[in-house]
Formats: C-alpha cells, structure tokens, sequence
C-alpha cells in the first residue's frame, strides 16, 4: 500500500520549512535543507511512498500556529493536529518536550532524570533528535549539561535563534 505524504513549505525567519502530511495529520516538520531527513524518517515508517507538494494540505491549526509563534503570540500547541509516529520511548521523550515551557530549557541529562532514568541520556538525546515536529515540539529546548547549545538538526544558528525569540517573549510577557 502506498502512503500519500503531502508537503507543504513554510517561509519563517529562520528559512524555509518544510511540512509533511498524511490523512490530514503533521507527521514531520522540519528545515527545507533536510528534505532527505525527512524523506528517510517516513519512508522508515511509512515504507511506500508518493510525495505531492500541496500548499493547502496542512492542517489550519499548525500554520496558524506557526504564524503566532513567529510573530511573537503565545497559542496552545496544535497537538491535535499531530501524528507523531515512534517508540513508546520516543512518544514519551516528545511529550516531556511540550513541557518545557517556551523561553526555558533543560539538560538531556534533566530530561532524562525528568523520564525517572538518569541513566537513559544517549536514549533521551537520540529520540530528540528524531523528534519529527520540530519547533512545535521543541526539542530546541534541550541543551548540554554544561548550558552550551548542542546537537540541532536545523543547525546551532537557528537553535540560538529560537531560544533568543522565545526568551524575548518571556521578557516581554513579564
């Protein structure tokens, strides 16, 4: 059986995003110049697969979404609008990232202890790493023990940048 997966791009100010879609759920976001992350993460899930570019395939809620969050507007996250397909561990890694409020970050090592397994820190960054929705669940938020700013698929530029507009809306919240 072949799985239709549609994509649609996204102009942010940290460059193109590329959306992907099936049966009307956000299965992968992530920057344009990862299109073949993309492509190799689903085809792992989905196996047969048919590509379309489709400017209106994405849910409502995640441009809407992603148009507040670039513009600085705090919203609910658009869970709803998801399908994030991995590993019970992987789902529960992704679900403790939503928690991280924006303009905050934490350890793998703390997000690991947070998971109740101090021990499972390589297994914590490497689920964030297949985290598929990036920036909605920001993995962005996870950085090293020692505060630097590590490992971003997107790049440590826009990884900088995400914390900085984040923590500028928390400034500006207060």
């Amino acid at each position: 059986m072949t799985t239709t997966i549609y994509v649609t791009r996204y102009a942010s100010p940290i460059g193109q995003l590329s959306l992907a879609t099936v049966d009307g759920k956000l299965v992968h976001l992530d920057f344009e110049n990862n299109d073949d992350r993309l492509k190799t993460i689903q085809t792992r899930r989905f196996k047969k697969l048919d590509w379309v570019e489709d400017r209106t395939a994405t849910p409502k809620s995640v441009i809407d979404w992603l148009d507040a969050y670039f513009n600085g507007d705090v919203v609910p996250l658009p869970v709803d609008a998801i399908n994030m397909i991995g590993t019970d561990f992987q789902k529960s890694v992704w679900d403790a990232l939503i928690t991280i409020p924006s303009g905050k970050s934490i350890s793998y090592r703390g997000l690991a202890d947070q998971l109740g397994n101090a021990k499972a820190v390589r297994a914590v960054a490497r689920a964030n790493a297949l985290n598929p929705v990036s920036i909605i669940v920001p993995c962005h938020r996870v950085i090293g023990s020692n505060g630097t700013l590590t490992g971003y698929a997107g790049g440590l530029d826009r990884k900088k940048w995400l914390l900085d507009h984040e923590a500028a809306l928390l400034a500006r919240a207060a």
